[in-house]
């Protein structure tokens, strides 16, 4: 089961709208290597994993990230919608997505940068351990090209500071299921670590979480499960020598940032005054104040 908070990762700063970025940034949600198929790799994964009693850890470490990767879509969409926030609809049209005005009211979709569809052809979940460990670690590696892309062409704040924040997460996954590989076969893949070879300490909007350690950190996402990630998550992290550790609880990030009505497309109506106000009553009447 999933415990859900009403918080994502980190605060999305504030910036010009930008509906050619926001285009941009979609890749990150719906493309190939984005956060809806790490995600949902991992995931169909953790289901489908036989004997997983018998080889908990490395269960758990799937199971866990997976869990880290719901929160990773939460930040890209909130960051696509506030790039979107404000924007003149007939400018999206001509500079960016259509379908961001034309079905989602100035909101995330589920697709890559071009508008095609997020597809369940993108899940790799082959029953096979090791393959789908191998697969994972070259997904991270495909992801992190992804960001470091979007990084280097979109200059949106928004955009920036969660591209800075998944670069650091997204090596630590890498990490993860290189470590898990080693541990099972001998194969060191983190000799290639980072893929592609670009240091994070090169990216400003790195540089805080690595002053935090997040580049080291397993956060545990669950109240009392996962515990056993510590059996497959240790050693060294690759690039700095610095020893690895799981952490619990994970960081409580932040509230939603609160995206404000755009009336000329209809989110969330043509009066969105009128929904507040009934909304406003429903919460007095169920002693809401």
């Amino acid at each position: 089961m999933i415990l859900r908070y009403d918080r994502i990762a980190i605060a999305i700063p504030p910036g010009d709208p930008d509906p050619a970025g926001a285009m941009a940034v979609q890749e990150l949600m719906g493309g190939r290597f984005g956060e809806m198929s790490t995600l949902m790799n991992y995931t169909f994964q953790s289901f489908g994993l036989r004997g997983r009693s018998a080889v908990r850890p490395f269960y758990e470490l799937i199971a866990n990230i997976a869990a880290e990767e719901y929160g990773h879509i939460e930040v890209v969409g909130a960051t696509i919608t506030a790039m979107l926030t404000g924007t003149d609809a007939r400018r999206v049209v001509e500079q960016g997505n259509p379908h961001h005005v034309l079905k989602a009211g100035k909101g995330v979709l589920p697709v890559d940068s071009g508008g095609a569809p997020w597809t369940g052809d993108y899940v790799f979940s082959s029953g096979d351990l090791v393959e789908d460990l191998t697969h994972n670690y070259f997904l991270e590696t495909g992801a992190r090209s992804g960001k470091l892309r979007v990084y280097e062409m979109c200059d949106h704040p928004a955009a920036r500071a969660l591209t800075g924040y998944l670069l650091v997460r997204g090596g630590v996954h890498q990490v993860a299921y290189a470590r898990a590989l080693e541990l099972l076969t001998g194969a060191d893949l983190s000799k290639a670590f980072p893929s592609p070879r670009i240091p994070t300490d090169k990216i400003p909007e790195c540089r805080p979480y690595l002053e935090q350690g997040s580049h080291l950190t397993l956060y545990r996402f669950s109240p009392h499960d996962y515990e056993e990630v510590v059996a497959v998550f240790k050693g060294t992290h690759p690039e700095t020598g610095e020893e690895l550790r799981v952490q619990h609880p994970a960081p409580e990030g932040v509230p939603w940032p609160d995206a404000p009505a755009q009336e000329d497309v209809f989110a969330p109506d043509y009066a969105p005054g009128e929904i507040a106000e009934i909304a406003q009553k429903l919460r007095a009447d169920a002693g809401f104040h």
